[in-house]
């Protein structure tokens, strides 16, 4: 909804103004400017991209145009999910954990905890760790190192999207200036024509790098910059992960090691320590 309040502010703001100042929209209306514009950035971005970074982009410019929903339940079920695991561990040894690490989409203990369950990324990322921890004794120091360097790899990968959604939002202005010369090699072959003939074609022009400036800085670039927004904020619940792996095998109470990776959450939605306790126990029950 915010996203829609915002499109619908630029809108207004832009169009509004130039009807105002005694503009008319169907001046604008330029289907040719509109084709080459979107048939330059399309394709850049299909000849500049491979087929995965393409669905990936697709996914995250749905996911910023939705509300996010459940985020708070998710870390609850989050740190949940890693009390489980953990209280498995001191209970039976890592032992306890083979079936449910090598097989999560059939666990008994991930499949309490569905909106977590749903993201695949995550739980590949916790159980690939929990058999790295099982394979041998490491040092809290050594854990973190690797769990920040497979973050970072993850980071990077889904920031790649909004990156490239980046870099074509730059060369919108330059696909503008491509249409509007074509537009006015038009207007110069028609040179000969009439006063009224040459302004309708010089205004066409003009409408390609107006389009391109538009399409620049008030759709793709905020559309870019939400995305990267989207995958930071996403990626607090890989470092909830690390910070609790990294305090358990530090020896820290499994609540403890739990309020470790809590401090991760972000503020808008990260409960209190209180809070925290009070659902884990009632998880427990």
């Amino acid at each position: 909804m915010q996203k829609l309040l915002g499109l619908f502010i630029i809108l207004g703001g832009v169009f509004g103004g130039y009807m105002m100042a005694g503009g008319k929209l169907g001046a604008i209306w330029q289907p040719a400017e509109f084709i080459i514009i979107i048939g330059a950035a399309v394709g850049s971005l299909i000849i500049g991209n491979p087929s995965h970074v393409l669905k990936e982009m697709r996914s995250q410019l749905r996911g910023v145009m939705r509300k996010p929903q459940n985020e708070r339940e998710f870390y609850l079920e989050l740190m949940a999910l890693l009390q489980s695991l953990l209280e498995a561990i001191r209970n039976g040894g890592f032992k306890t954990l083979d079936a449910h690490i090598e097989n999560p989409s059939e666990s008994a203990i991930f499949s309490r905890y569905p909106l977590v369950a749903q993201d695949y990324r995550l739980v590949a990322f916790i159980s690939d760790n929990l058999r790295l921890m099982a394979m041998g004794q490491m040092s809290p120091h050594e854990l973190e190192g690797l769990l920040e360097q497979e973050i970072d790899a993850i980071e990077t990968d889904l920031l790649l999207p909004s990156r490239s959604l980046q870099r074509t939002a730059e060369a919108l202005p330059g696909f503008g200036i491509l249409a509007a010369v074509g537009g006015i090699i038009i207007t110069m072959s028609a040179i000969d024509g009439s006063i009224a003939m040459i302004g309708y074609h010089v205004a066409a022009a003009l409408v390609g790098t107006f389009l391109g400036i538009f399409g620049c800085y008030c759709v793709l670039d905020p559309a870019s910059n939400a995305m990267s927004q989207r995958v930071k904020r996403d990626m607090s619940a890989y470092e909830c992960v690390r910070a609790t792996l990294v305090a358990y095998v530090a020896k820290k109470p499994t609540l403890l090691a739990i309020d470790a990776g809590r401090k991760h959450i972000q503020l808008d939605i990260k409960p209190t320590f209180n809070q925290m306790e009070q659902w884990l126990t009632e998880q427990e029950g």
